[in-house]
Formats: C-alpha cells, structure tokens, sequence
C-alpha cells in the first residue's frame, strides 16, 4: 500500500464518503454494478476511456469498503463477477440522487465545466 501525502481526515460524513468514493469511476462502477453489468469486460466496454488497470484498482478498493463482492468461478478461462453488497446497495439512491441532480443542471454545469476547461487551457 502507497504512502499517502495528506493524512486522513474522518471527522463527518463528507470526509469518510469522500474517502470511499474517491476515485473517478467508483459511482459509475457502482451504478453499471447495480444495472447487471457484473463482468470486468462489461464493466469495461462500459467505461472505455478508463483503463483496466484503473477500473481493476477501483473495483478493488471498492471490494475492501465492502460495497462490492468479488465471485471468482473455478473455470479455464477464469470468470469473474461482481455483485453490490446489501451495504453498496444503500448507496443506489445517493447516487441515483445525485444523477439526478445533474441531469436537472446539465446546462448550467457544462457551462461551467467548458469555461473553466477554457481557462486552463489560455494558461
């Protein structure tokens, strides 16, 4: 395990959900995780601008929050699946939330995100 440069701050609920869900494509795995997307090739035809060493770090720190389980099957090739833990599942609906609130403020939020995309690129 890596070193970490800033020391852990678990002082709410912010700091502790942020400490598990940091990592770009951790609400994505959940959600495709929750859809039935269960195989790591499926989770990756999903997510294509993710790497799958990338995908396979997230699906692991995710799997040691326990908000996933890995099924690893005893066949030649080896098959994998994932599935949400009764504990990731209560996750479903923050994040279906929060969906949610993007999609109600797409346009605003792309906004914002192209200008400040605009300004790091003039410097």
């Amino acid at each position: 395990m890596k070193d970490r440069k800033i020391p852990l701050n678990l002082n709410c609920g912010l700091d502790l959900i942020g400490e598990v869900l940091y990592g770009k494509w951790k609400i994505r795995l959940l959600w495709f995780i929750n859809e039935g997307h269960k195989r790591p090739s499926e989770l990756q035809r999903k997510i294509p601008e993710a790497s799958r060493r990338v995908l396979n770090i997230q699906l692991k720190e995710l799997e040691e929050h326990e908000l996933i389980s890995k099924i690893i099957y005893p066949v030649v090739p080896p098959k994998v699946e994932y599935s949400l833990t009764d504990f990731g599942k209560t996750l479903i609906p923050v994040i279906s939330a929060l969906g949610n609130w993007g999609d109600k403020n797409e346009k605003r939020l792309r906004n914002v995100i192209m200008k400040q995309s605009r300004n790091l690129s003039a410097e």
